[in-house]
């Protein structure tokens, strides 16, 4: 619901009522339009009518908002929200690439592709040490060890850290350890963990669920942002049809549609959106150039001898000229 405010609003008016309707467990944002300020409620908005403000002189009229979402949603929050980790930054003009192995395998392993990838531009770190895998007999990672490498590989490179969690258990070590918390595409309604998560208000990267709609995955971040997390990063990291010839299908319209309804940055995983190193560069190009705000992207040194998804994971040096033509690229739609 949008509240529009009359042109000679008082200014000690408007923040008792933005107190009253928070005392009734709305999420209150002021919002400044062409013509008028506003106020945007988040909430249940069902019992609100118009005599709920009828004292409120400075109530110019109420609007019902029709989508579900509201605090990603751009109706009340129009300009882009930029999510910033130190220096690096996503969204808002700013395109960064966070690339890693899938999982963490060992302390060499991780620091020579932390290397590599901060030599070659990425802006962060990704690397799982919690894997949550369709086989309970798959590597399931080395769990706290796993994050004590991935600290180890941040401190040698000054690279931020990207990694999933996995269980409610472990909430105190990634607030205190991850620059950004990764909800996988398994947990993507997971709202249980969804709210703990957004209670740390630490950045999270939501990726879309395998057969999530880009309505439910703008519901999943509000779940988030609910709890008090604003920097919320959405993936498209394609999604599961028919088609068997790729792992997923990559649904690169995701980026203009989510773009166009949300201010939160929109970033692309064409490693788990094909499932193949060989397709990673092309569709990481035309996520580019659909106007992602950045890629996530695996990399392994020994792709071969991977302990999880060897088969989608390019090598350091095809990291290191895709990252040449993904600025090509960039500068080519942004010029």
């Amino acid at each position: 619901m949008i509240i529009i405010l009359k042109p000679n609003a008082e200014q000690a008016e408007v923040e008792l009522l933005a107190k009253r309707m928070q005392e009734r467990d709305f999420v209150v944002q002021s919002i400044q339009g062409e013509n008028a300020k506003m106020l945007g409620l988040a909430g249940d908005t069902t019992t609100i009518t118009a005599d709920t403000f009828a004292r409120f002189e400075c109530v110019d009229s109420i609007v019902k908002v029709m989508e579900p979402y509201k605090l990603p949603g751009r109706r009340f929050h129009p300009e882009d929200t930029i999510v910033s980790v130190g220096d690096k930054k996503l969204g808002g003009g700013h395109f960064g690439v966070i690339a890693g192995p899938c999982s963490v395998e060992s302390e060499d392993q991780i620091l020579s592709i932390a290397r590599d990838v901060a030599g070659s531009g990425a802006s962060f770190l990704r690397g799982g040490a919690f894997k949550p895998r369709s086989s309970p007999y798959a590597f399931q990672g080395l769990g706290l060890d796993g994050l004590e490498l991935l600290k180890i590989a941040r401190q040698k490179t000054g690279l931020p850290i990207v990694t999933e969690i996995l269980s409610v258990d472990y909430l105190e070590e990634f607030a205190e350890n991850v620059d950004i918390i990764q909800i996988g595409a398994r947990n993507m309604q997971n709202f249980s963990l969804l709210m703990e998560v957004g209670k740390l208000g630490k950045p999270v990267l939501l990726k879309r669920g395998l057969s999530s709609t880009i309505e439910e995955l703008l519901m999943a971040a509000e779940y988030l942002m609910h709890e008090g997390s604003s920097q919320v990063i959405l993936c498209e990291r394609g999604i599961r049809t028919f088609e068997t010839a790729t792992r997923n299908t990559m649904d690169l319209s995701a980026v203009p549609v989510l773009k166009n309804k949300s201010h939160l940055p929109v970033i692309v995983d064409p490693s788990h959106g094909t499932g193949h190193w060989n397709l990673v560069e092309p569709m990481a190009l035309a996520a580019v150039a659909a106007g992602a705000d950045g890629l996530i992207i695996e990399v392994h040194n020994t792709p071969q001898y991977a302990l999880c998804d060897g088969q989608q994971s390019i090598t350091p040096e095809v990291f290191h000229h895709l990252m040449k033509k993904i600025n090509r690229v960039y500068e080519a739609v942004h010029e």
